[in-house]
């Protein structure tokens, strides 16, 4: 297992790239093209980490959102889930809940941001407030590491 893909969907989330050998792990924002994810770009970051599989976070719809958010959130996640399937790369689903507390995380996503410095301090993928989805795709790739492999 040379590297294991994370996925944060949606428009604001992120992706990573760990590589458990070396705890080393690559971060980017979720390529967007016009205002949605763009398929293509996450096609060329996966073929260019070729990672061995993908862990990606199973959202839904929250109560309270607006029909046009919610159908532009599914549509992100499609998009994540198609580019990773269109890659050959076995992926697996798993809820907030359970990943958050395998890191004994709540939702604060700060917490997430907080976890993946004190993990990789060498990375200065997570310096930003906003660095949240990055810090929890490259947490995602990490559960499925002590959880699945």
């Amino acid at each position: 297992m040379t590297c294991i893909l994370g996925i944060d969907p949606g428009i604001s989330g992120a992706v990573a790239f760990y590589f458990p050998k070396e705890n080393r792990v690559s971060v980017y924002d979720t390529p967007v093209a016009g205002n949605q994810v763009d398929g293509a770009g996450l096609f060329h970051l996966i073929n260019k980490y070729n990672p061995s599989a993908a862990m990606i976070e199973a959202v839904h719809s929250m109560p309270g959102q607006g029909v046009a958010s919610t159908f532009k959130f599914g549509m992100a996640y499609g998009i994540a889930i198609g580019t990773v399937a269109a890659s050959m790369i076995p992926y697996h689903l798993v809820s907030p809940v359970r990943w958050k507390k395998h890191f004994r995380l709540t939702s604060d996503k700060d917490e997430s941001r907080a976890l993946a410095i004190r993990l990789w301090p060498e990375n200065q993928g997570f310096s930003r407030k906003k660095d949240n989805g990055r810090a929890e795709a490259a947490l995602l790739a990490r559960f499925y590491v002590e959880t699945i492999q």
